[in-house]
């Protein structure tokens, strides 16, 4: 839990990890400021896998890069069945609970099917901190765009909805997602709501947007709003620079 007692979640465009020099990852500063976000000396983080599948090769390497935090790391899978006898508990008991990409599509219909979608809102209720990165960051939100359905991006608007707006990720690395965006919400498919370049992550207390944080200098941002009948209007907001590895 944080230690604060508010609903925090960090949603990340992009870059929680970077390497770690030897082949591996490491977490990047925005996973640490979402570490930093539960107050605690050494916090519990649980990742999920789904959106890839719960692949072991990717559990492994999401152990390997989260033992460079001084942290109790567990993690929850689906596949083939879930490895935890009571996902309730176990995630309730978390500081940080963390949520890979990969098919955002795939993860909210599993996590519906298993219950997870009303336990994740209780857990951020209950003040256990929220993050992810792509998937892991839109599925908090009303929705976004997503390659889940194929490589021509498309609209997602069945988020879990705890952040009442909508989301964009990797803004600056996919020419698909800015124009995407700004049409769904021009036009009314998607609320006005929040985008992030890689290297940036939206900071949220509640449902309140308070900040954007980055660890690259150029990144941004963006306020993405309606703007008259079919049009939206983008204002860049500039994020607060984290210190470097």
């Amino acid at each position: 839990m944080s230690t604060d007692g508010q609903p925090h979640i960090l949603a990340i465009g992009g870059g929680s990890f970077v390497p770690d020099g030897r082949e591996g990852l490491a977490p990047s500063p925005l996973l640490r400021y979402a570490v930093d976000l539960t107050g605690q000396d050494r916090p519990r983080v649980c990742f999920l896998t789904t959106a890839l599948g719960d692949g072991a090769e990717y559990v492994s390497r999401f152990y390997a890069a989260f033992a460079a935090l001084d942290a109790e790391v567990s993690h929850l899978a689906l596949f083939p069945m879930p490895n935890v006898a009571d996902m309730r508990a176990h995630l309730l008991t978390q500081d940080l609970v963390y949520v890979s990409g990969g098919s955002v599509a795939n993860l909210l219909a599993l996590w519906r099917l298993h219950g997870l979608d009303a336990i994740m809102r209780e857990a951020w209720e209950a003040g256990v901190v929220l993050s992810g990165q792509s998937a892991g960051a839109l599925c908090w939100h009303v929705g976004g765009n997503t390659d889940s359905f194929g490589p021509q991006l498309r609209p997602l608007t069945d988020g879990l909805g705890l952040l009442p707006y909508s989301c964009g990720v990797h803004y600056d690395s996919d020419p698909q997602r800015r124009p995407l965006l700004q049409q769904l919400v021009g036009e009314g498919t998607l609320p006005g709501g929040y985008a992030a370049d890689e290297s940036v992550a939206l900071h949220y207390v509640g449902t309140e947007f308070v900040q954007a944080v980055s660890f690259r200098q150029e990144a941004g941002a963006y306020r993405v709003e309606p703007d008259g009948p079919g049009t939206a209007k983008e204002t860049r907001l500039e994020p607060r620079l984290l210190a470097s590895l």
